[in-house]
This record gives C-alpha cells, sequence and structure tokens, in this order.
C-alpha cells in the first residue's frame, strides 16, 4: 500500500512524464477508483471503461493536482467519481426485470456486502470528513453524500429534497466550501 506522500511524488513525476510513476500509481490507486467507477455505474464493462478514461485524464492533468488542498486520493476519487456521474447521465434508461406482480427481479441477487470503495473509506481522511460533514446541516451533509457518494444528479437531488435545482446547486456549493475551509484546519 503506498502513503499518502508516495502518491503526492508520483503524482509531481506524472506531470513530467515519468511512466513509471505512472505505473507505480495505476498499481496503488485502480482498484480503490475501480470500486468508485463501479458503486456509481453498477456495471463492470462500463466501470472498467470509465477507470481507463480516469487514467488518461490523470496523465494529462496531473500537473494540476495541490497537495495542500486536498489528500491525492480525495483528488483521485473525485476524478473517478465525476467521470463515472457523467457516463451515468449519458445512459438511457434502462428496463429492470419485473417478476408477475411487479416485483423486482433482481433484488433477490443484490449484494449488501461493503465494496471496494466502502473499504476504501475507511482511510485517515474518512475521519476527518465525518466529522467535517457533522458540522453541516443534516439536509445539506446528506446532499452532499448522495451526490459525491452516490452519484444522484443535482435533480434527483432537488426532487428528493422538495427545493428548486438551483437551490440544491447553491447547497451543494456552499456545504463544499465549508466542507473545504473544515478540512483544510
Amino acid at each position: 500500500m503506498s502513503s499518502r506522500e508516495d502518491i503526492e511524488a508520483d503524482l509531481a513525476r506524472i506531470a513530467l512524464g515519468d511512466r513509471g510513476a505512472f505505473e507505480r500509481l495505476y498499481r496503488a490507486t485502480s482498484a480503490k477508483l475501480f470500486g468508485v467507477c463501479l458503486r456509481v455505474l453498477d456495471d463492470r464493462a462500463e466501470a472498467e471503461e470509465v477507470l481507463q478514461e480516469v487514467y488518461i485524464q490523470v496523465w494529462a492533468v496531473a500537473d494540476r493536482f495541490r497537495p495542500g488542498l486536498a489528500s491525492p486520493m480525495t483528488w483521485l476519487i473525485t476524478i473517478a467519481r465525476n467521470r463515472a456521474v457523467d457516463r451515468r447521465r449519458r445512459r438511457r434508461p434502462t428496463v429492470s426485470a419485473t417478476t408477475a406482480d411487479g416485483g423486482d427481479l433482481l433484488a433477490d441477487f443484490a449484494d449488501d456486502a461493503p465494496g471496494p470503495e466502502r473499504l476504501a473509506e475507511a482511510g485517515d481522511d474518512r475521519v476527518r470528513l465525518a466529522r467535517c460533514l457533522g458540522e453541516l446541516a443534516e439536509d445539506r451533509a446528506e446532499a452532499v453524500r448522495r451526490a459525491y457518494l452516490d452519484g444522484e444528479t443535482y435533480a434527483e437531488l432537488a426532487d428528493r429534497f422538495g427545493v428548486p435545482l438551483n437551490t440544491m446547486r447553491t447547497w451543494l456549493r456552499r456545504s463544499l466550501i465549508r466542507l473545504r475551509e473544515c478540512l483544510s484546519r
């Protein structure tokens, strides 16, 4: 397992075009980032495609990572989550398999075990983030969790919380600003 400092150093080397650093970063982070993609997309093939796009983007923008602003895993997970959410939004609505009485045929096969992303959340950033989320109003914290961990869209969140779309955007923007301030303390 690579340390935070190792990942930061690899990102700095990647910004200079170091392929070895890129390979180390991939080996150290790909399982966690795949878990993020899989959780948002719930489709293994799509998650693999998005993961490839994530690393292409990391290669291209590694020079934009700023160690003092966020942990490297937070930065990488944000890229992966955003790519996965973008892919999910481009999907056409799918029809689920239903039973004769209208029940969900696939519900019996759901796996409630924690996935790779949940296991990755067990790191040191989890405690700090939980503390900072606790400083937000309960509905704001829930909106942030649903948007950035579950991949819900602004429109879905606005419907869920019964607020206009622009209000939801404001909630999330202000909540992220407060979280960034809290995490930087």
